[in-house]
């Protein structure tokens, strides 16, 4: 029995990028051995084992052997026999081919070390168009290392170009391509993702709606985030992404991807805000300007707290304000007293003037109107 350390976390080493998770592969061993050896069994396709101590994955060295269509259309064999180097081959990019042996020597038999010291994404063989993911992980690495110069070798991108216009992108599962897009989106140079698909014909597949200027725009509004924890970095980026859209076919990219619900929340109010603010501009006629402190339009900022659900959610408001500080700073005051002055109108006060049912609700949305009509003057 035999263990290596490899894939990512000898690569980012080799970069010197940061490690933040190990992967072994065991050359020599059957599940029984793994077993007495007081590993937990977690693998339902191949055999993959939990260090009793560590609780970093080992992998029994397997061979792979297409058989359906997708990510998981593949017949794996799993034995003693299979050798380091032929677990290698089933891998795709030469840079993350490269095992590292318990004393640190390296086995590198793609010579994934040399393509890393030209920066080049290369694919080990024709088999990287098995998996169509492999479209997206590629695409996904140059986001992360296009500031350390890398690019994509030319016949790789050919060869993710050929499966893109093959139809295997299209069996790949929602869950999936969010999984990839989602770490994309968090990694330094998120447009890069984006345009490599756009690049390899595989953006009109899955993001349609985001082809020729919508991608343009969507990648400029991407560049801007708040500073705010109130979400993770990538689904701001998402956000702003697809704000450029309207509401049908932004929607319909949200249920082609299955967004989770709060991803797909962010992006409407997101878009909210961007409406309101260009609601504004075109009002002042300031195409070239910020628009001033008193643009606001008392009925605009109440629908657009109503639609964010402000009085039973306030903290969405919250998380839109962050936005504003970025795309518009100049409205981020009118805003909040407006915000502070609609929350301070009480229902209970109301009720007291002797109002209920339908009037109730009718009087409640004139008082917070006025409110915040009165606070942006």
């Amino acid at each position: 029995m035999s263990v290596y350390r490899v894939g990512g976390a000898v690569r980012d080493e080799l970069l010197g990028w940061p490690v933040y998770d190990n992967d072994w592969v065991v050359v020599g061993a059957t599940p029984d051995a793994m077993r007495k050896r007081g590993f937990k069994p977690v693998g339902r396709d191949f055999p993959v084992f939990l260090h009793p101590d560590t609780a970093e994955e080992y992998a029994l060295a397997r061979t792979e052997r297409k058989s359906g269509h997708g990510y998981g259309g593949f017949e794996v064999h799993a034995s003693p026999d299979v050798s380091l180097e032929e677990d290698l081959l089933r891998r795709d990019l030469t840079i993350n081919a490269i095992a590292q042996s318990t004393d640190g020597e390296l086995t590198d038999p793609f010579n994934g070390q040399g393509d890393i010291e030209r920066r080049v994404l290369r694919h080990i063989s024709a088999a990287f168009s098995e998996d169509p993911l492999r479209v997206l992980r590629t695409a996904r690495f140059l986001a992360r290392y296009a500031s350390l110069g890398f690019t994509i070798a030319p016949e790789t991108l050919a060869l993710m170009r050929t499966v893109s216009q093959s139809g295997e992108l299209e069996h790949l599962a929602a869950e999936r391509v969010w999984v990839e897009t989602e770490k994309a989106l968090g990694e330094p140079s998120p447009e890069v993702y984006f345009t490599t698909l756009e690049r390899c014909d595989a953006l009109r597949v899955w993001w349609p709606e985001l082809a020729g200027e919508a991608l343009v725009k969507g990648l400029v509004a991407m560049a801007q985030v708040p500073d705010s924890d109130m979400f993770p970095l990538a689904h701001w980026r998402h956000a702003q992404l697809v704000s450029p859209l309207a509401a049908e076919p932004r929607d319909a990219l949200s249920e082609r991807l299955k967004l989770p619900n709060a991803v797909a929340q962010l992006a409407r109010h997101t878009a909210l805000t961007h409406s309101l603010i260009k609601h504004a501009l075109t009002n002042h006629s300031l195409t070239n300007h910020a628009p001033p402190a008193d643009a606001l339009e008392g009925l605009s900022v109440l629908r657009w707290l109503e639609r964010l659900d402000g009085w039973r959610k306030p903290e969405q408001v919250e998380q839109q304000l962050a936005l504003v500080k970025i795309l518009a700073p100049e409205q981020v005051d009118p805003l909040e007293r407006a915000w502070k002055a609609a929350r301070a109108v009480s229902p209970q006060a109301l009720i007291a003037e002797g109002y209920q049912g339908a009037a109730l609700g009718e009087a409640l949305r004139d008082r917070r109107a006025q409110a915040v009509e009165a606070a942006l003057i």
